[in-house]
């Protein structure tokens, strides 16, 4: 247990530009460990790293089967090639399911165990960065599709969100009366309601 806390290394900055944390040098951080409280500290700081490198990156999905693929989006925090040590899909699965247990991740699509979208914001703060936008770009009052958000003509703090983030942040806003769901004619839309800008 001590390695896994109290580990120094040289923080190591990959291509990306994202610094990878110091326990990422430390061999037993690859390995699922046989003590429960260990491994609840493995857990927790592989939730904390995929979250930051999935922040940093803009990336919202991972799957387990990423552990496996040489070269993926997620190569460079899943592997350590400088200690010759990887993340195993098995042990990812299992960080994955704890990522959805706490309320993290969710798996997407349902009804599966192997694919997660990742909640570097929670819904509520998507909501937040969602409404903050429809009212600096003088939206409020005015009706969007959801593809007008995803895929705005000026990239915006939403370009490439998922459409069911997207849902999860209109449905915190709908609850907050600072939004509406607008039936349109090429799918779902949305009206941003002015006069209450409250969180």
């Amino acid at each position: 247990m001590p390695l896994l806390t109290t580990h120094v290394a040289h923080i190591w900055k990959p291509s990306s530009g994202f610094l990878l944390p110091s326990i990422h040098a430390a061999p037993p951080f690859f390995t699922q460990q046989p003590n429960p409280q260990t491994q609840a500290v493995v857990t927790q700081n592989w939730t904390r790293l995929i979250l930051s490198y999935a922040r940093h990156r803009r990336l919202y999905m991972i799957r387990a089967e990423d552990a496996d693929v040489p070269g993926s989006e997620w190569d460079e925090v899943l592997r350590n090639p400088r200690i010759n040590r990887r993340l195993l899909s098995p042990h990812l699965s299992a960080i994955l399911a704890d990522m959805v247990a706490k309320g993290h991740a969710v798996y997407e699509p349902p009804r599966q165990t192997s694919s997660v979208l990742l909640y570097w914001r929670t819904p509520e703060e998507w909501a937040q960065v969602l409404y903050d936008w429809a009212n600096s770009t003088g939206q409020l009052n005015t009706i969007m599709t959801f593809y007008e958000i995803i895929e705005p003509p000026v990239p915006s703090p939403l370009s490439g969100i998922p459409l069911p983030i997207l849902r999860k942040a209109v449905s915190v806003l709908t609850k907050s009366n600072r939004a509406q769901i607008i039936a349109v004619s090429d799918g779902e839309g949305v009206r941003f309601l002015a006069g209450n800008p409250g969180k």
